[in-house]
């Protein structure tokens, strides 16, 4: 096994160590030129698929001179258990992608950490062991995809999109990375035999690649929902591309201001609803749509946008540290320390990671923070009740400030917040009529007694489930909220295409859903109402699970699997459906007779 291991490294050595010096030169240019460790989260995705493309490219050609006939028989044909020429093989590659792609990271953040005032918290020392779990998975599925059977060989790859899929930070996506290269090692595990044609034999490895395979066709029936969707945008009549249906959610994306808020109060009953209706249309109509989908999370990997601002007053540069929960400063002129930053004159540690907003404002999940320049320090100055996260910074209408949290739209003072340094008491609340992962826009103007407020709701509902309606809200000058006006926006495409990726496979769908909030934190942004499944949608599920059920057992007969298999793959169907029926064809070929 050892000198298999050798003559693997020796086979790559020039390519490993090529690709390394080309991959530290790059991090050194980058690292010339900004700051590789404050860029923004699609920056990492960019860098992460060039490293999962990488350890693609070294499984397919590894693995394809290997899976020759001849060449495979005489590998497994050595005075050794195939399990240790698997592991031979499979750890001189992660020791080329050690060398390839953690070495040269290391390098780069040693560098950082002992030549430059930047900041290199403890999560940054993460990044290398992250880009080796992805680097490993991709490359496992490469190895999947080379050995497997070829009606199935590519099933392994849709585990990646995982990776780009699962809302899991910092510590958390580590393990959900390190589970899902334990899973394809064991995809691995079931297609090192000497027939490659042959799909698993035993029950786990039959379960595993069964499961795998199911999951990657409920992802592509669940995508053919957007062929279709392209083809109706071809015919000129789908309602994204065209005049969309009057009384419409989309309508009420996209419409004006002056005439969705004109709409809203069609149906009121108010009496001042007509001289409302008036003002509509001579008042400035203030827009907002939701600004955050999450916020900075303490020792995330990846940053939601820079943790830094300039002091251009100054000539400082602050980045935030999440060690030390306080900002460092740099200078601009010579890159030295410039000293660190906290909350008030105490200088003490943020609660929670701020970020920078623009102007001189910073926000964290509760918190709006001001910076003042000449005093070098950062003050609060509105804080929002315990239990609620920010979602739309700080937006002037007039002489109010709005905030809006996941739970309720905050007024305060203009002048106050501009030219003040205190913490901030809001002038009025407006409870949402939605949770805040519906809400699609905020639409206000100022009357002469109050303001008058709409609420479009059905965020997600486009294409999918949900009861998108706009709802009209009266403040009085006292800061008292009243619902004055409501209506229903009607879906504006078919229900069995809204409820679609439910109803091919409600097992699937909820397996989905739940692998991509593993180990997730609470996301108090994107929280939706839940969604009624209409009888007619159940029906249909339950139809195609018979379908598939009695389908199952036909091809059962004609691929002559063993009764106790029959009976397996029955049940899978009629639990999984349309996915199981197609995984059955693909893993068990018709029998030649």
């Amino acid at each position: 096994m050892i000198d298999l291991f050798r003559s693997e490294l020796l086979r790559f050595r020039h390519w490993a160590l090529a690709y390394a010096l080309l991959h530290l030169g790059m991090l050194g240019f980058f690292a010339r030129v900004v700051d590789p460790l404050q860029q923004p989260d699609v920056v990492y995705l960019v860098v992460a698929a060039v490293y999962a493309l990488s350890g693609l490219l070294l499984a397919l050609y590894q693995m394809g001179t290997y899976r020759r006939p001849n060449t495979w028989l005489n590998l497994l044909h050595r005075p050794l258990p195939h399990w240790q020429v698997a592991v031979a093989l499979l750890v001189a590659a992660a020791s080329l992608l050690l060398l390839a792609i953690v070495a040269p990271l290391l390098l780069m953040l040693a560098g950082q950490a002992t030549w430059t005032a930047r900041v290199v918290d403890s999560r940054h020392w993460l990044l290398p062991l992250a880009a080796f779990l992805v680097t490993s998975c991709s490359y496992l599925a490469g190895v999947f995809a080379m050995l497997a059977p070829r009606r199935y060989a590519a099933a392994g790859l849709f585990g990646l999109l995982l990776l780009t899929a699962s809302h899991a930070v910092g510590a958390s996506a580590l393990l959900v990375q390190l589970a899902l290269v334990l899973w394809l090692l064991a995809l691995v595990a079931t297609a090192f035999q000497p027939d490659l044609t042959r799909p698993p034999v035993r029950w786990p490895g039959l379960m595993a690649v069964a499961l795998t395979v199911q999951m990657a066709v409920y992802v592509l029936l669940a995508s053919a929902g957007l062929g279709y969707q392209l083809l109706w945008m071809l015919q000129g009549s789908h309602p994204l591309n065209s005049t969309p249906p009057a009384g419409g959610y989309i309508e009420a994306s996209r419409a004006d201001g002056a005439d969705l808020m004109a709409a809203g109060l069609v149906s009121s009953r108010v009496a001042e609803a007509p001289v409302w209706r008036e003002q509509v249309r001579l008042a400035e109509v203030f827009t907002w749509q939701r600004q955050f989908d999450a916020l900075p999370i303490r020792n995330e990997l990846g940053n939601i946008a820079p943790m830094e601002f300039d002091d251009d007053a100054r000539r400082l540069r602050w980045i935030f540290s999440h060690d030390t929960m306080r900002f460092t400063g740099m200078s601009l002129g010579d890159s030295q320390p410039a000293g660190r930053m906290g909350i008030g004159p105490a200088q003490a540690p943020f609660p929670k990671p701020p970020l920078p907003i623009g102007g001189k404002f910073l926000a964290s999940a509760d918190t709006v923070y001001g910076y003042d320049t000449q005093h070098r320090m950062v003050l609060p100055r509105i804080i929002l009740p315990a239990g609620e996260t920010l979602a739309l910074a700080p937006s002037a209408m007039g002489e109010v400030v709005l905030v809006m949290s996941n739970r309720a739209l905050y007024g305060y003072d203009a002048r106050a917040f501009t030219d003040g340094d205190s913490v901030l008491a809001p002038r009025l609340r407006i409870a949402l009529p939605a949770p805040i992962g519906d809400i699609d826009r905020v639409d206000m103007i100022e009357l002469i007694d109050g303001y008058l407020v709409s609420f479009v709701t059905g965020l997600g509902s486009t294409d999918g489930p949900g009861s998108p309606l706009q709802a009209m809200v009266h403040v009085s000058g006292e800061g008292k909220a009243t619902r004055v006006g409501q209506r229903a926006l009607q879906p504006d495409f078919p229900l069995a295409l809204r409820h679609y990726p439910w109803w091919v496979s409600p097992v699937m769908h909820d397996l989905r859903k739940l692998a991509i909030n593993a180990l997730a934190a609470p996301m108090p942004l994107k929280a939706q109402a839940p969604q009624p499944i209409p009888t007619s949608m159940k029906w249909l599920a339950a139809a195609l699970l018979m379908a598939s059920l009695l389908a199952s057992a036909y091809w059962s007969r004609r691929q002559g699997l063993p009764r106790a298999r029959r009976v397996a793959w029955a049940l899978a169907c009629a639990g999984i459906g349309v996915p199981a029926l197609l995984a059955q064809g693909l893993i068990h070929p018709d029998s030649e007779g």
